[in-house]
């Protein structure tokens, strides 16, 4: 852990690479460093050189992507977002980032001297190329998944591994679908065809569709996602999941990230039929769009009525990230019948329980996630609008259509206000 220097930037894996002990190892060493700064993403938590060091006098975080952990460590201004999005992450790193030291949790050794980045394999492979210095942490929790050298670390790249046995991983159980979640995916399901590769974020409407797709007639699904989670791992114990038809990496199920059950860990673990790869080669939009039938599912928070989405902040709080959201949305969009849609309740409830509507008339502070210029399928329980091709009038008008009935006349008057609205369309 001597390897650190004060003003180094250091990179710990994201989600299950997160390396718990060295993190802790180097928050022992905080009154002997300042200004570290540390570069993570989707972190289970807690992080012990946070929670050390709240004055940010030793070790300064910055995240690429908010977990809920890391979110509230934003709103306490005890760590800083960086806006990237997933496929040019290693391009951030070969041609502008400094990675002094490198710090990943991987799987257990195979017999060439291999390690897994397991369930973190988006950027880490480029991290390693880029670094100084490189601690390996070894956990016997986590699953070997088959891929290239782009995804794996020889142990002659490690200056120091340090093993910690079996350590449980970060279960990130699915969310029991709502009723408006299960109508969401219903408006989904129809658009879906035999042989279609999907992409599914996490959340209650990809979950509710996953058993509407269970109890359905399709076949043959196929997976290329940057995300991998249970609902994968549902589709394939209903006989769904084959990867048959795919027409990029036909037999193949494609990822770079992996969280969820233990079960899905384990369905990982050396599975020929999962192929795991970074996410500049997965969420670049022209591979995505090799995939025909093409089907992207993402959540969001807002649409304003021009339909720019946000997905990632309220107001001006962090709330995740881009992500690869813009990835999918241009690669599905891009593909042979491929189809994006992006999902959300209509209203919310606040603290105070007052219920506002998800549809604005603009977005104002919220960050813009998808511009307006490449948003396709919007989709609520109240109904799906496809804004592709559409003047300002006529998306005001689609998506004033699947707001909640209770906020469509109060819409109208603010697209009649932004000149938005037809004065003689029909209300």
């Amino acid at each position: 852990m001597c390897l650190v220097k004060s003003g180094d930037w250091v990179d710990y894996g994201g989600n299950n690479g997160f390396p718990v002990a060295l993190d802790k190892a180097l928050a022992a060493r905080r009154d002997e460093l300042t200004r570290v700064k540390v570069r993570g993403n989707l972190m289970p938590g807690p992080l012990q050189i946070c929670e050390c060091d709240p004055e940010m006098e030793h070790f300064v975080y910055h995240t690429w992507h908010c977990s809920a952990y890391e979110r509230r460590l934003c709103d306490q201004g005890r760590a800083f977002f960086s806006p990237m999005v997933f496929r040019h992450e290693d391009w951030y790193y070969k041609q502008f980032l400094t990675v002094d030291v490198a710090m990943l949790c991987v799987s257990p050794m195979d017999k060439d001297g291999w390690f897994s980045l397991s369930g973190a394999m988006g950027s880490e492979r480029f991290i390693v190329e880029q670094a100084r210095h490189v601690i390996l942490e070894v956990n016997e929790a986590m699953p070997y998944i088959c891929g290239g050298p782009d995804v794996k670390v020889h142990i002659s790249e490690a200056d120091h591994v340090v093993e910690v046995g079996n350590r449980p991983l970060w279960s990130m159980a699915l969310p029991a679908p709502t009723e408006a979640d299960r109508k969401i995916a219903s408006y989904i399901l129809p658009q879906i065809c035999d042989g279609a590769t999907l992409q599914l974020g996490i959340g209650g409407t990809p979950n509710a569709l996953g058993e509407l797709i269970a109890d359905s007639d399709l076949r043959d699904l196929g997976m290329h996602t940057e995300l991998c989670s249970d609902g994968y791992l549902a589709l394939y114990r209903a006989g769904k999941l084959t990867n048959r038809r795919k027409t990029l990496h036909p037999g193949k199920g494609v990822l770079s990230l992996a969280i969820g059950s233990r079960p899905l860990y384990d369905w990982l673990h050396e599975n020929p039929d999962l192929l795991g790869l970074p996410l500049s080669y997965v969420n670049d939009p022209a591979v995505i769009a090799q995939n025909d039938n093409m089907i992207s599912i993402n959540a969001c928070l807002h649409v304003d009525l021009y339909g720019q989405v946000g997905s990632e902040s309220s107001g001006f709080r962090q709330i995740s990230g881009t992500g690869g959201q813009l990835d999918f949305v241009e690669g599905a969009i891009r593909s042979k019948g491929g189809k994006a849609f992006l999902c959300m309740n209509s209203t919310f409830s606040d603290k105070t329980g007052q219920v506002h509507s998800r549809i604005l008339p603009s977005l104002n502070s919220d960050i813009v996630t998808t511009p307006r210029s490449l948003t396709c399928y919007v989709v609520t329980e109240y109904g799906a609008v496809n804004l592709a091709g559409l003047s300002t009038w006529q998306r005001a008008d689609a998506l004033i259509s699947i707001a909640h009935p209770d906020f469509r006349e109060e819409l109208i008057r603010a697209a009649e206000r932004q000149r938005i609205w037809l004065p003689h369309h029909k209300r």
